[in-house]
């Protein structure tokens, strides 16, 4: 894989989800505002601190931080798609929160100054990025001493099948290839090890993982919605089929995620692991 084209296939892709993710952000937020509670908790920002959200999306983890370092910290909004920081942006605007600033931002190459933040956050980013090595170097620069850093990643796909489920059906299907070995991707750190092995790496001490579960609910025409909005890469693959073969799709993907369904809706476990270092 070419990382540099991966880089900017990935840009193109979120810029296009990001409409999505704001439609749909109390949905998200109802299901996975324990993981950003858990997270928030961990780094646990205290009034003055300087935090920096990395991957921010729509911003709802950056500003649980913001809530707590009051009006005389803050907190800097990052992502590296301008769409979803204007989203996110829009999301503290109707919030009134006037202590975060907002800035596109590459993770694998920080315009911060070292030992700048006293705390960092990345909710479901690092596996995503090209370099996920380099991105938590940098994240370890900008950190000042004895700061915490602490981010979500998803875990492997058998714990997964919210995301392995319809992936393996595009794959089946024949309208994409099967994971590379390696690449950057939902379940690029699902692995404990990797895990360790990235943040050792870049400087920082033994981390510590706890196991963080939940179920994704999707209710009537929720899953599809979900899978063509705000799905990242997959919803790519789908919104380029026939409109019949996303029929077809749509109805392999529904029977493959059967055992699921409970009361016209599908409620499909997640895991992920919660990272402190």
């Amino acid at each position: 894989m070419d990382l540099q084209t991966y880089r900017e296939r990935s840009l193109r892709i979120w810029d296009e989800m990001a409409p999505g993710w704001e439609d749909r952000r109390e949905w998200i937020l109802g299901i996975t505002g324990a993981i950003n509670e858990w997270l928030a908790g961990q780094v646990d920002p205290q009034p003055g601190q300087s935090i920096l959200d990395v991957a921010a999306g729509t911003g709802d983890l950056g500003f649980i931080a913001a809530e707590r370092v009051g009006a005389d910290g803050k907190v800097l909004c990052t992502d590296f798609s301008p769409e979803m920081l204007e989203a996110a942006r829009r999301n503290g605007e109707r919030r009134g929160l006037s202590n975060v600033e907002y800035r596109v931002l590459d993770a694998e190459r920080m315009d911060l100054d070292d030992n700048s933040v006293d705390g960092v956050l990345c909710r479901w980013g690092y596996m995503l990025m090209a370099d996920p090595a380099a991105a938590l170097r940098e994240t370890r620069r900008v950190l000042r001493d004895g700061s915490t850093l602490a981010f979500a990643v998803w875990q492997t796909p058998d714990r997964n099948p919210w995301a392995a489920i319809p992936a393996m059906t595009l794959v089946q299907r024949g309208h994409m290839p099967p994971p590379e070995p390696g690449a950057p991707g939902i379940f690029a750190m699902g692995l404990a090890d990797r895990i360790v092995e990235l943040v050792t790496g870049a400087g920082f001490g033994e981390p510590r993982l706890e196991e963080l579960t939940f179920e994704w609910r999707y209710a009537a025409d929720g899953l599809w919605d979900t899978l063509t909005r705000i799905a990242g890469p997959l919803a790519t693959v789908i919104n380029g089929l026939p409109d019949e073969e996303q029929r077809a799709t749509r109805a392999a993907i529904e029977e493959s995620l059967a055992q699921y369904r409970r009361d016209g809706e599908f409620i499909v476990p997640a895991a992920c692991w919660g990272v402190t270092a």
